[in-house]
């Protein structure tokens, strides 16, 4: 089946499914395989779909996506369909009675069967190898699969089984391989990345994971998402401070701050535990971009916690703030346990709501930024503009700088960039000295 045969790969959800995809590929590729990746075209005569279902919408647009597949293959314009990863973890059977267009349903940890399905034979390969489909000068890493917690919404337990960290030196493989592709940037990802190592070392060891891969050549940023906020570990602070390779910036999702709704979701952690973690990160590494991910509409969550929500962000000025609406997921302690109260409708006021505070926030941050200089890295071009990032801004989700330059710039180097203007999104600049 692979001779000279050409697949397309589309990723759905979150950055670790990349990962996923970027390592399928890569084998896919020395089994013969030309690649294309999320592709839009019908030119690939097999398609592989690696599918989310974390939450209500990221299922629907996988299953949109499995049906404007199946019906390309009805047509003839496809000749194979595969589909993998957490939707079709957890539904295989009902996709299968559903979908029959589909060839195969594969798990969360199926590259082997895929491979087998594609005719591709097991084969030696470096640790960590990959087909990157991000821009060329930084690469996601990830740390851990699997989580150990059981917040009441979550889903990704039952799906991905409990922690699993991969070994240091593993890692640190994985980051020289990468760097010697001309990635100057990881972006440290797992469900839960402070709890990395408890599972095959006994303790929590991010910071000396943080601190090996900074010692990796070619490396310049590290980014860390995803880091749970209960017993966060302080000498992850502290390599936050004194690394410089590592970014001041940390993505750390606290949910809600009500002590009444926090206990609901489980989440190990109160309201005046979540505020000491706040000062001490921006006592003991300041400058430090905190970006955090809160969810509304809980159950439990009444217009009073809804109102102390909203003053927490008030108060505490979150440098970037994403927000969900609850959804029962099937399985979960919340759907089991808790009554589902508020309309869609009325979770969605309440997100509306925080999001325009939170842009009036971004928009005064950005603002103060003016006439300051910052170190950029620069991700591509766009328009009259040159488009880069700071050190506390992630790619795709945070914030950017708009660039003029009289002289041409490099994607993937760095520059000094002094900041000329600023909205709510991002900032507008050029280079010092030019």
């Amino acid at each position: 089946m692979n001779t000279r045969k050409q697949i397309n790969l589309i990723t759905l959800g979150c950055s670790k499914n990349v990962v996923d995809s970027e390592k399928l590929m890569a084998r896919l590729r020395r089994g013969g395989y030309t690649l294309l990746h999320d592709s839009d075209e019908m030119s690939a005569q097999i398609v592989i779909i690696n599918t989310c279902g974390f939450i209500t919408e990221a299922k629907e647009e996988s299953v949109n996506t499995i049906l404007t597949f199946a019906e390309a293959k009805l047509r003839g314009d496809i000749e194979k369909l595969f589909v993998f990863g957490c939707l079709s973890e957890r539904y295989r059977d009902d996709l299968r009675r559903e979908i029959d267009e589909v060839d195969e349903f594969f798990g969360v940890n199926s590259m082997e069967d895929i491979l087998a399905s594609l005719g591709v034979p097991p084969a030696q390969a470096p640790v960590g190898e990959r087909l990157l489909t991000t821009s060329g000068h930084y690469a996601y890493l990830k740390i851990s699969e699997g989580c150990n917690r059981r917040c009441s919404y979550c889903a990704i337990p039952l799906i991905r089984g409990k922690h699993v960290s991969t070994p240091v030196e593993e890692l640190v493989s994985e980051a020289k391989l990468l760097a010697g592709k001309g990635v100057k940037e990881l972006m440290v990802v797992a469900q839960d990345t402070t709890f990395y190592g408890m599972d095959i070392y006994g303790e929590r060891r991010l910071a000396a994971l943080l601190n090996a891969l900074s010692e990796v050549d070619g490396v310049e940023w590290i980014r860390l998402h995803y880091a749970y906020p209960a017993q966060f570990p302080d000498n992850v602070i502290d390599a936050l401070r004194n690394n410089s390779k590592l970014c001041r910036y940390l993505d750390i999702p606290f949910q809600h701050v009500s002590d009444a709704v926090l206990k609901q979701m489980r989440r190990g952690v109160s309201r005046r535990q979540t505020c000491e973690l706040i000062d001490k990160l921006r006592r003991r590494a300041p400058g430090i971009a905190l970006r955090t991910t809160l969810m509304v509409g809980h159950p439990g969550e009444d217009e009073a916690a809804f109102a102390e929500l909203m003053d927490f962000v008030r108060e505490v000025k979150f440098d970037r703030l994403g927000v969900f609406t609850y959804s029962e997921e099937e399985g979960t302690y919340g759907a089991k346990h808790l009554k589902d109260a508020l309309t869609q409708e009325e979770k969605q006021r309440r997100a509306d709501a925080l999001m325009k505070l939170q842009a009036d926030i971004s928009a005064s941050l950005n603002h103060a930024k003016t006439g300051k200089t910052f170190r950029v890295v620069l991700d591509r071009t766009e328009g009259d503009y040159y488009v880069g990032r700071t050190e506390f801004d992630s790619p795709e989700v945070d914030g950017e700088v708009l660039i003029t330059s009289p002289n041409p710039l490099r994607s993937g180097s760095f520059y000094n960039i002094k900041i000329t203007s600023a909205d709510e999104f991002d900032l507008y600049g050029e280079v010092e000295g030019a």
